[in-house]
C-alpha cells in the first residue's frame, strides 16, 4: 500500500491543472515521459535493492559503488529534501484546515499536524505502516472512482454525459509547441519523487526481497494508470482551457459529472494526501539519518531506539527543521521558509542521478562476483542505464530555461556544495579519530 499510495501526491490532485495549462492536452506526453524516467530509475533501484536489501537503500549502494562522498551526499541531500517537504506539507495542510475552521492561526494547525504525525512515527514502524495504509487507501479509492466514472463520462455512458473524447484536440493537442512538452517534463518529474521510499520501508519488512520485487515491478502500471490515465481523462472531460489552476481539476471534473459536494470531497482527499506525505516524509528522513549514523556521518546518539525499535531520536531530529519552518512560515514566510523549500527543489533529480551512477557500477561488479543475487535486472543494460543518466542530466540542465525552476536549481546546487564541503570536514575528523 505504501508503494501504491506513495506515487499519489497533492501535486496530482492540485498541481496537474497548472501543468495542463502550461502544456495543453500534450501534458499527457509530459506525464508519460516523466513517468518512463521514474520507471527506469525504479527498475535500477529494484535491481540493487533485491541484490542487497538494507536500511538506507540507495545511500548504501552509492557508498559501495561510487565512494563515501556519494553516499554522504545522497544521504544528507535526501534527508534535507524530506524535512523540507515535511515543513511544506505541514503549512499546506494548515491552509486547508483554515478554510473549514477560520479564526485559528495557521501556525497552530501546522504544529498540530506535525505533532500528530511525529507521534505516529515514534510509536513503532508498524504504527507508521498502519497509518500510511489508511491514508493511502483514501487516495487510491478516490483515483479508482475517478478513473471509472471519468471513463463512463467521456464515452457518453454517464447520466447526462456526452461523448467528449474530442476535447483532447478541440483547442489543439500541443498548442504551445514541442518545447512546452519538455517544459512539462521538468514540472511533472517532481510529482513522482517519493516512489523510491518503498525500497527503504521494505528493508524493515518480514521479507525484504519479496516486498521490493512486488513494489518495484508494479511501478509501471501505477504510473500509467494513476498519472497518465487520470490526466488523460481530465483533458477529455473538460476542455483544457477551462481546467482550473488554483483549485483541484479533479474537483471540477467531478462537479461536471454532477457529483454533489465534489469540492469538499476532494479537499478532504487532498488533506489526507498531505498527512500521508507528512507521515512518509518523517519516516524516510529518520531512517536515512539513522543509516547515516552507521557510517559515523551523523551524531552517535541518533542510533538510539525505543522499546519497539523505532529510532526515536532520529525521528525527533528530523522534525526539528519542520518545526523551525512552521515557525518561519508565520514569522518570515518570504524568507527562511521559502529558502528551505526552494533549496531542496532539484534534490530529487540529484538523487536519481546518483542512483543511476551507482547501478552502472554495482551491476558490473555483481555480474563478475555474484550474478545469482541479480533477482531483478535493469532492462537494456548498460545502454538504457546510460540513457537514463543522460536524460536526468538534461532535465536538470533544462531547469535553467524555466524561470520558476531556475532559482530552485541554483539553491539546490548550493545545498549540494555545502553538504560536499561538510563531507571533507567529517572525513578529516573521522581519520584523525581513527589515527588516535
Amino acid at each position: 500500500m505504501i508503494a501504491l499510495g506513495g506515487i499519489i501526491g497533492a501535486s496530482l490532485f492540485v498541481g496537474s491543472g497548472s501543468v495542463i495549462h502550461t502544456v495543453g492536452p500534450a501534458a499527457i506526453l509530459s506525464y508519460a515521459l516523466g513517468g518512463v524516467l521514474v520507471i527506469l530509475v525504479m527498475r535500477m533501484l529494484g535491481e540493487m535493492a533485491t541484490a542487497s536489501p538494507t536500511l538506507g537503500s540507495f545511500m548504501e549502494y552509492a557508498t559501495e559503488s561510487l565512494g563515501g562522498w556519494a553516499g554522504y551526499a545522497i544521504g544528507w541531500l535526501y534527508w534535507y529534501f524530506w524535512v523540507g517537504v515535511v515543513a511544506f506539507e505541514a503549512v499546506a495542510g494548515a491552509k486547508l484546515l483554515i478554510m473549514w475552521i477560520p479564526g485559528v492561526p495557521q501556525w497552530i494547525f501546522s504544529l498540530i499536524l506535525m505533532l500528530l504525525l511525529t507521534a505516529s512515527n515514534m510509536v513503532s514502524t508498524r504504527s507508521f505502516g498502519e497509518t500510511e495504509f489508511w491514508l493511502a487507501s483514501i487516495k487510491i479509492v478516490t483515483i479508482v472512482v475517478f478513473l471509472a466514472a471519468g471513463a463512463l463520462f467521456v464515452l457518453g455512458l454517464w447520466p447526462h454525459g456526452t461523448l467528449s473524447i474530442g476535447n483532447v484536440v478541440h483547442y489543439g493537442f500541443a498548442p504551445n509547441g514541442v518545447s512546452a512538452i519538455l517544459h512539462g517534463v521538468v514540472l511533472v518529474v517532481f510529482a513522482y519523487v517519493g516512489t523510491e521510499i518503498v525500497t527503504i520501508a521494505a528493508a524493515e519488512s518480514a521479507d525484504p526481497v519479496k516486498s521490493i520485487v512486488k513494489a518495484t515491478s508494479s511501478t509501471v502500471w501505477r504510473v500509467i494508470i494513476f498519472y497518465v490515465g487520470s490526466v488523460t481523462l481530465l483533458v477529455m472531460i473538460t476542455p483544457w482551457v477551462d481546467i482550473p489552476t488554483q483549485t483541484s481539476p479533479y474537483a471540477a471534473a467531478f462537479t461536471k459529472m454532477g457529483i454533489p459536494t465534489a469540492t469538499t470531497i476532494i479537499s478532504v482527499v487532498v488533506l489526507t494526501t498531505v498527512l500521508s506525505v507528512l507521515n512518509s516524509g518523517l519516516y524516510t528522513a529518520s531512517r536515512m539519518l539513522f543509516a547515516l549514523q552507521r557510517h559515523r556521518w551523523a551524531p552517535k546518539w541518533i542510533a538510539d531506539r525505543n522499546r519497539r525499535g523505532a529510532p526515536w531520536k532520529a525521528i525527533l531530529a528530523s522534525t526539528v527543521v519542520g518545526y523551525v519552518a512552521v515557525i518561519m512560515s508565520y514569522v518570515a514566510p518570504d524568507g527562511i521558509f521559502d529558502f528551505i523549500i526552494n533549496s531542496a527543489g532539484a534534490v530529487g533529480l540529484f538523487v536519481y542521478a546518483i542512483i543511476a551512477g551507482s547501478q552502472l557500477r554495482m551491476r558490473r561488479r555483481l555480474e563478475r562476483e555474484a550474478p545469482e543475487r541479480l533477482k531483478i535486472r535493469m532492462w537494456g543494460y548498460p545502454y538504457l542505464s546510460w540513457i537514463v543518466l543522460v536524460a536526468i542530466i538534461l532535465v536538470v540542465g533544462s531547469m535553467l530555461l524555466v524561470e520558476d525552476a531556475r532559482s530552485q536549481l541554483y539553491l539546490s546546487v548550493l545545498s549540494a556544495v555545502v553538504i560536499l564541503l561538510t563531507y571533507l570536514i567529517v572525513r578529516r575528523r573521522t581519520r584523525a579519530t581513527a589515527a588516535k
